[in-house]
Parts: structure tokens; C-alpha cells; sequence
């Protein structure tokens, strides 16, 4: 993986995306600290893009359900969510 300085990844672009579309990756440096990453681009397949939508249905529901409750949520709720997620 190269490392290379904002100003120079902005005069070597073209470069830079070439690598990656051939499968390297160029992370971007400012003040030698890393703040960016060019990889080639992989599309969502159905799979991917069905979990995401099934993930935003269930956090809906999880909304509507403490909204219609009318009460805050306790810690003991929210600990047992994050138990259920890791399931």
C-alpha cells in the first residue's frame, strides 16, 4: 500500500485511481497523518443492499415501539439490544 501527501496525490490522480482500479490502494496523507483511502469501487450486490434494507426496517419498527411506549429508554434496554445484536 503507497502513501503519498495531499499535494502530490492531487497532481498524480489519474495515476493514483489507475492503481486501484488494477486492485493496489493509495492512502492519502495530510501532515503525514492518514485521512483517506483510494480503493477500486465494488458495487453492493442484492445481498448486501437486502440486509441493509431488512437492518432499517428493524430500526423503524424499534422507533415506532418506544415511541408508542411514550417512556425513555432505560440502560437495562439498551444493554440487552446490544446482547440480542451480538447473537
Amino acid at each position: 500500500m503507497e502513501c503519498v501527501g495531499l499535494f502530490e496525490a492531487k497532481t498524480r490522480l489519474s495515476e493514483l485511481v489507475a492503481r486501484a482500479e488494477s486492485g493496489g490502494e493509495v492512502v492519502i496523507t495530510r501532515h503525514n497523518r492518514p485521512v483517506a483511502k483510494i480503493v477500486a469501487y465494488e458495487a453492493d450486490t442484492a445481498v448486501d443492499l437486502q440486509r441493509r434494507l431488512d437492518a432499517v426496517k428493524r430500526l423503524q419498527a424499534l422507533g415506532a415501539a418506544i415511541a408508542a411506549r411514550g417512556g425513555p429508554v432505560t440502560e437495562d434496554e439498551i444493554g440487552e439490544w446490544i446482547r440480542e445484536g451480538r447473537r
